[in-house]
């Protein structure tokens, strides 16, 4: 968010709208409230619930990028997550012209993660603000109960004006919207506690509209006094579901001094852990903060089954070919084959582990398709082509997950370029990324580590 103290803004092209079917008043923290389905009911552009489950790299910057830059970013970079300000009147851009319905519906369809953010009032004793003159500050004034309940019904307010604006662009009930406050004094006693009181009356009128709440600041202000509280004031102030730490140490995981190593684990983080600096990916330049995410359960995949149980996934895909002499096809590697090619409707027979007359017709239907040489032999090559085939082809890269990911382990197991440390799992880790650098040099593509269209192209026609 806003340097020099944490960073700079993403805001939303919507910010201004303020739905007046929310009410102008929210309810003391507590109540109940009628408005959490028709906000959702308004939430329709969307069913994608962000950033949902997920491990890996993100980016934020002041402006929402153009659509071909997040499109030549999502083909080359490592980055699967992005920062949006969608809220707030403190916020530094107020005006985002990329930033639209569409603009959140595409990124979704394509696979981005979407981390929605607000910067309205900040700490009364943060030298920054107010920024423009017709902006707040929160109210640092403890009232008569000593419950600062100024500044949670502040916080309340500004979480239902959040909702509206997301509701309106699309973003789905059940998605996290951020909170940024940006860093204080925490030695101010009124300013630490009327921001946490703040704080806990978004996160409460976030849950009762039917969202997680995330509260973004640095690890020495924010963050330090949220976790002080977690342990040791646990009833008086509620806590977010997810934190995002700014901590610009360089280190690509969610760890800080600042946090004790239970809160908000596991899988409830994110670390902004480098500031503001230029990169460059596809050709495209983009001045950003870096972020790790471990959110929901982490970047995960669903177990599969093929053909009643029959094992397609292993460490070597060796060539295949009619038996003779002292030679047999293994039978386990028969039958993946013969359960592949049932699944692209070319093979009819028994899954039987036999190298038969009806697998060989498969094999060269397969073969013609996709125009490799027609013969016998199960080469390598046609490993490579078979199994990364599949309905989809989205953008694959650290951090994501699913059947499509594992078609790719599979293939890369098949090109000998991998090893024993690459699991299929279907989730795109370190090792897969290697594993795809190795690969993406040995056929000579751009070496991203990431699977985008040439990278599915070249492992469909078995390129090894």
């Amino acid at each position: 968010m806003s340097r020099p103290v944490v960073r700079r803004l993403l805001v939303g092209a919507l910010a201004t709208t303020v739905v007046a079917v929310l009410g102008a008043t929210a309810p003391a923290e507590g109540t109940g409230t009628t408005t959490q389905a028709r906000t959702q009911a308004r939430a329709k552009a969307s069913t994608v619930v962000t950033p949902g489950d997920f491990t890996g790299y993100g980016f934020d910057q002041c402006l929402a990028p153009t659509q071909k830059a997040m499109n030549t970013w999502l083909q080359s970079s490592p980055f699967l997550a992005v920062g949006i300000y969608i809220s707030g009147d403190s916020r530094a851009c107020r005006s985002q012209p990329n930033l639209t319905p569409r603009w959140i519906r595409t990124q979704l369809q394509k696979g981005w993660r979407l981390l929605p953010i607000t910067l309205g009032p900040q700490a009364s004793c943060q030298p920054r603000f107010p920024r423009y003159g017709d902006d707040v500050t929160i109210k640092p004034r403890p009232g008569a109960n000593g419950k600062y309940s100024k500044a949670r019904a502040m916080g309340r307010a500004e979480a239902k004006k959040t909702v509206g604006v997301a509701a309106d662009l699309g973003i789905a009930a059940g998605s996290t919207l951020w909170y940024d406050l940006e860093g204080y004094d925490n030695n101010n006693t009124r300013c630490r506690e009327s921001a946490l009181a703040f704080l806990s009356g978004w996160t409460w009128q976030i849950r009762e509209l039917g969202y997680l709440s995330g509260v973004y600041s640095s690890a020495g202000s924010g963050i330090l006094a949220l976790d002080n509280a977690r342990v040791n004031r646990p009833d008086v102030y509620t806590m977010p579901d997810q934190i995002w730490v700014a901590r610009w140490d360089g280190r690509a995981n969610t760890s800080t001094s600042y946090l004790r190593s239970d809160g908000w684990m596991p899988h409830a983080r994110i670390k902004q852990y480098q500031g503001g600096h230029d990169e460059t990916w596809g050709g495209v330049t983009i001045n950003i903060d870096r972020n790790f995410l471990d959110v929901g359960r982490g970047s995960v995949a669903d177990p599969e089954t093929y053909c009643g149980g029959v094992r397609i996934g292993y460490g070597v895909y060796e060539r295949l070919q009619p038996a003779s002499g002292d030679y047999h096809p293994a039978k386990p590697k028969v039958k993946a084959l013969q359960c592949l090619l049932q699944q692209e409707d070319l093979y009819t027979g028994p899954i039987s582990g036999r190298y038969t007359k009806a697998t060989i017709a498969g094999i060269n239907s397969w073969q013609t398709q996709h125009r490799l040489k027609v013969q016998s032999v199960w080469t390598p090559r046609n490993w490579v082509s078979l199994l990364s085939e599949g309905a989809d082809r989205p953008v694959l890269k650290y951090g994501s997950a699913g059947s499509a990911v594992r078609r790719v382990q599979r293939a890369l197991k098949a090109t000998a370029v991998s090893d024993a440390k690459m699991p299929i799992d279907g989730v795109f880790g370190a090792e897969t990324t290697t594993m795809v650098k190795a690969w993406q040099r040995k056929v000579k593509l751009p070496v991203t580590g990431v699977v985008g269209y040439e990278s599915w192209a070249a492992l469909e026609a078995g390129k090894r």
